[in-house]
């Protein structure tokens, strides 16, 4: 019986890259699990059974070392500045190494002239880890994430309230994955790169919601009526500037503020949901309510209480006291290379060509 190939799984205490590598284990795969320090979610990975690696993502030296005797790879970038560096790094050790197959998280919205330079920085990432031709590579573009929403599941739970910058409650705009789905993906990817490779999957929910959707189905999970405010992108900045810790750093509240206009304009809603879930992933994708009733069932800090429900209006207060902040000149202020002419998702000819190569399985963007 042959020896399954060593996988290594970058960011692998993140939201993809853990379920990646759990579900590699669940079908006997050894993997090499790439993360920063030990902590409750590399215990987690242990326990499971894979190996541990810790170092320095941003190190050609660690990566170098972390693809020793490895065949394949999930190449997921952190979620934080410098992803382009990150990912010439992975390549550079990835054709050294001579890995056989690469499965690369790239994004839906991933075009030339984004005004988003994370976006940009993507782009450029996918030509770079596809330029080696003896090294097979499937792209996994999810667009806005199921784990966006539950950002504000606290205020949800305790105050009834889901409060994100969506734009018209009525509009259905998006059908978010969840992290376990798209790692489905993946990994379906990863065990059989002779089927998958050179293909491009978008995973997606099983259908469009609008944001009123999401509220109710927050409140379905939850046991407690929850409704959507559509609040202004400054209050959503605030909102993710003011509350230490706080997990976004100033570079990537830019870029959420762009996804979020994203968002507003309907680019998430093109060409969804699709079937890439079922057809690759090989089961149903989550519907939303199940992965807050998930969350719920195993964050009791979210269990509704009258002292938590204060906190969270003490919190909401605190959030309306902050000083603004101003994302155009935290973009000057860290030099951000930008292009002459910014050009969103749906503007872009180039993007919209080779996002509509397939045929939705529901009706586009509608009224609820």
């Amino acid at each position: 019986m042959s020896t399954p190939p060593k996988v290594l799984v970058t960011s692998a205490g993140g939201k993809t890259g853990l379920q990646t590598t759990l579900q590699l284990r669940e079908k006997g795969f050894p993997v090499r699990a790439f993360v920063r320090r030990r902590d409750h979610r590399s215990e987690i990975l242990k326990r499971a059974g894979a190996e541990i690696f810790v170092g320095d993502q941003y190190s050609l030296g660690d990566m170098r070392a972390a693809m020793q005797g490895v065949q394949r790879a999930y190449q997921c970038a952190p979620t934080a500045p410098n992803g382009l560096y990150f990912n010439a790094v992975f390549t550079a050790a990835a054709y050294e190494a001579r890995l056989e197959h690469v499965v690369t998280l790239s994004q839906w919205l991933s075009s030339a002239n984004h005004p988003s330079l994370f976006t940009r920085e993507v782009y450029l990432s996918d030509i770079l880890i596809g330029m080696r031709k003896e090294m097979s590579v499937t792209t996994v573009n999810p667009g806005w994430f199921a784990d966006n929403y539950l950002m504000v599941l606290d205020m949800a739970v305790q105050l009834g309230v889901f409060t994100m910058p969506l734009g018209a409650g009525n509009v259905k705009k998006n059908a978010a994955p969840s992290n376990e789905d798209i790692a489905r993906v993946v990994t379906a990817s990863l065990l059989d790169p002779g089927s998958h490779a050179g293909q491009t999957y978008r995973p997606t929910g099983p259908q469009l919601l609008s944001p009123d959707d999401i509220a109710q189905a927050m409140g379905r999970a939850t046991g407690r009526r929850v409704r959507y405010i559509d609040i202004s992108e400054r209050m959503m900045i605030k909102s993710l500037r003011a509350l230490p810790p706080s997990n976004y750093s100033v570079a990537a509240v830019t870029q959420l503020a762009l996804y979020a206009d994203e968002y507003r304009r309907g680019a998430f809603a093109v060409n969804a949901p699709t079937d890439h879930v079922e057809r690759v992933g090989g089961q149903e994708p989550e519907p939303f309510e199940s992965i807050v009733r998930r969350t719920v069932s195993y964050r009791p800090e979210l269990t509704r209480s009258p002292v938590r429900s204060l906190g969270a209006m003490a919190r909401f207060l605190k959030i309306l006291a902050a000083r603004p902040f101003d994302l155009r000149d935290a973009e000057k202020a860290r030099d951000y290379v930008r292009p002459q002419t910014p050009v969103f998702s749906q503007d872009d000819p180039a993007w919209l060509a080779s996002h509509h190569p397939e045929k939705p399985r529901v009706a586009t963007v509608v009224a609820a």
